[in-house]
C-alpha cells in the first residue's frame, strides 16, 4: 500500500486586515521568522523546518470560532509550555474551553491550535487508549449535529 505522510508546509488565505496581528503573533510570539513576503502573501518559518503561508485577500472573516469547527486544527510544539503558553494569553488570542489539559486557541486569521510539550507522549491521540472524548468536545466547541 502507498504511504501517506503530513509535509512541513502549509498555507491559509485570510483577510488582508489580519496581516499585522499574524506577523506579530507568528513571528514575535512564536518565533517564527518570515522567509518571504509580497504585497499579496507571507511565507513564515516555525521552528527548524516547518512553513506556513498566509495569502491575504478580500476574504469573509471567519475568526469566529463556531463558523470554523470544522477547520483543520494544527498542533505546535514549545520546549517551555508554560512561558509560551503565558506569551499565547498574553497576546490576547481567543482560549478555547475544550476538555482536554493542553492549551487551545484561536491565533490572528482563525487558525485553531494546541500547545503540546516537545517530548510529550502523544500517542493518546494516536489512538492509543480510550483518546479524546468526542462529546464533551462536541459540547465544548456547541457543534449542532444535524
Amino acid at each position: 500500500m502507498t504511504k501517506v505522510i503530513f509535509g512541513n508546509h502549509s498555507s491559509v488565505i485570510v483577510p488582508r486586515k489580519d496581516r499585522d496581528s499574524i506577523r506579530k503573533f507568528y513571528c514575535d510570539v512564536l518565533g517564527g521568522q518570515i522567509t518571504k513576503a509580497d504585497p499579496e502573501r507571507d511565507f513564515l518559518r516555525l521552528g527548524d523546518n516547518f512553513y506556513i503561508g498566509f495569502l491575504y485577500g478580500d476574504v469573509a472573516d471567519e475568526s469566529e470560532f463556531l463558523r470554523t469547527a470544522r477547520s483543520i486544527w494544527l498542533e505546535i510544539k514549545s520546549d517551555n509550555v508554560e512561558e509560551m503558553t503565558r506569551k499565547i494569553l498574553d497576546f490576547g488570542v481567543r482560549k478555547l474551553e475544550i476538555p482536554d489539559p493542553h492549551l487551545y486557541f484561536q491565533a490572528p486569521g482563525g487558525q485553531v491550535l494546541r500547545l503540546v510539550g516537545i517530548d510529550e507522549d502523544m500517542s493518546f491521540y494516536e489512538g492509543i487508549g480510550a483518546g479524546p472524548n468526542v462529546a464533551k468536545v462536541k459540547e465544548a466547541v456547541k457543534l449542532k449535529e444535524k
